[in-house]
């Protein structure tokens, strides 16, 4: 989408008008510079009471004069920076081939911040995933999107539209590796994609660990999960600013690109939603690309695990033991429970790293979606600052973070093995979200020695939830969501 921001001046395309539902009258809107006749027309339907500003409610308007789309904003005591960017978002949903592709948006009337969450909201909805689709010669939904903003702090707004345009280019290539079949995204092709990126950019580089060479280091997680395919699993190391700094955060990110459930085998109802078990990878890869559009100098490291869980001659069984890169032997009860497996390689890998602190994202459990839905993304913490850091960059963004236990219990549960140090799966199906989060802190590294020994700042984010299908999310149709790319964005550079 192509944002120009500007002060009130003539009108573009369509116009469009947000309207407070206790301020919805004529002398309310600012028309300056509106053709006479569209102004008439937008007088008579709101004296008439055709139009009330509701929250969610828009009417588009014709007239011989032009045509304008009025946009409920709902009551100002309940107007929030969620509601503002929604009612964005919703402009670039609802709109049809009538509107054009040409708005002109009077967010005069709104403060600073609400006119730049407007313009965020229509910037992070403008997008689809048609890679796939035929075209018509006719088919005229191709182009760019134009949104001129229209705005009294011209210069703070323009300069928050055109950080939300960097990161959004994070999210949509999060997206679009989401939203990837998983014929064509296999973890060597996420690889070759990380490797093309980095081409150019002097400040990022990336290593991929590629299976011998995975196996040679002991990654028994990894390895373990991804040899039963025949496209065979990788480690993807992203660096940005690799010598601004010498205890950089490290973001882990599960990369299941197609997931059978291994032995342990999925029922086949939507399991070709299983394409989408790489997203949290899919935000590690969308978080370098937003972190280097928006010029961040700090030194960051992502890492993704990434590889097919598929049955095979050659797969990981139930009753396996496996040894993982830290040296720690797991107990595979369940094939299924995977994605735990490949990210204790990780964990231990980004403890090598020396970090300030470590976050991991995966699509992890279904228990989380039974907890939480697709309204939030669960988050076990071993650190109050980080945890608190985390739940308040994901309130800025719109993007819900949740503190969920992470009680000994758990741990032990995890603990309770006859044959090897931990098992891969909770003794009962109770709190499986839970019992999850507490395999994956067993990997996390500590720092210091004997009684200064301490482990290292960690959260785990379960984005089973809020990776895809949540249909309350209005920033995308449908698909893949590139979820807490922009709320690790704000972590990282809001400090």
């Amino acid at each position: 989408m192509n944002v120009d921001v500007d002060g009130i001046g003539s009108v573009s395309g369509t116009l469009v008008v947000p309207v407070m539902e206790n301020a919805c009258e004529v002398s309310s809107l600012n028309l300056t510079e509106v053709a006479e006749g569209l102004v008439e027309t937008i007088s008579h339907v709101i004296e008439n009471g055709d139009f009330k500003g509701k929250a969610g409610s828009s009417l588009t308007i014709h007239s011989t004069a032009g045509k304008a789309i009025l946009v409920g904003l709902g009551k100002e005591k309940d107007l929030d920076t969620d509601a503002i960017r929604n009612a964005g978002a919703s402009l670039v949903s609802g709109r049809g081939k009538q509107h054009g592709k040409e708005f002109t948006a009077r967010l005069a009337g709104l403060s600073s911040e609400h006119a730049a969450a407007y313009i965020e909201g229509a910037i992070l909805r403008d997008y689809d995933y048609d890679q796939y689709k035929s075209k018509d010669d006719d088919d005229d939904d191709d182009g760019e999107l134009s949104l001129h903003a229209q705005v009294d702090d011209v210069a703070g707004v323009a300069a928050a539209a055109g950080l939300s345009a960097q990161v959004a280019t994070g999210v949509h290539l999060a997206r679009d590796l989401g939203n990837a079949p998983p014929n064509d995204l296999y973890p060597m092709a996420y690889a070759e994609k990380a490797i093309k990126w980095a081409e150019g950019k002097d400040n990022a580089t990336v290593t991929v660990i590629e299976y011998e060479e995975a196996l040679k280091l002991g990654m028994g997680g990894l390895c373990a999960v991804g040899m039963g395919s025949d496209r065979k699993p990788c480690m993807v190391i992203f660096e940005l600013n690799s010598d601004a700094g010498e205890q950089p955060p490290v973001i882990v990110g599960k990369g299941i690109t197609f997931d059978t459930g291994g032995i342990s085998i999925k029922p086949s109802a939507s399991m070709d939603e299983m394409k989408y078990d790489m997203h949290g990878s899919a935000t590690v890869f969308g978080l370098m690309q937003a972190l280097w559009a928006s010029g961040h100098a700090g030194r960051v490291v992502g890492i993704s695990c990434m590889a097919e869980n598929m049955p095979a001659s050659n797969a990981q069984r139930p009753g396996d033991v496996i040894t993982t890169m830290s040296g720690k032997t797991v107990e595979v009860l369940n094939t299924d429970a995977e994605g735990r497996l490949v990210l204790s390689d990780g964990l231990h890998k980004a403890s090598q790293y020396n970090p300030e602190f470590i976050i991991d994202l995966a699509t992890l459990t279904g228990a989380v979606v039974i907890a939480l839905g697709h309204e939030a993304t669960g988050m076990w913490c071993n650190d109050d600052d980080l945890a608190e850091r985390l739940k308040n960059s994901g309130n800025a963004c719109g993007e819900l973070i949740w503190p969920m236990p992470l009680l000994p219990a758990f741990e032990k549960d995890m603990k309770d093995s006859k044959i090897a140090d931990l098992r891969n799966l909770g003794g009962t199906r109770w709190g499986g979200s839970n019992t999850a989060a507490a395999y994956l802190k067993q990997f996390v590294g500590t720092t210091g020695e004997g009684d200064d020994e301490k482990q290292i700042p960690w959260a785990h984010l379960d984005i089973a939830g809020t990776a895809w299908g949540a249909k309350t999310n209005k920033m995308v149709a449908h698909g893949a969501t590139g979820i807490h790319v922009r709320a690790l964005h704000h972590l990282l550079t809001q400090k």
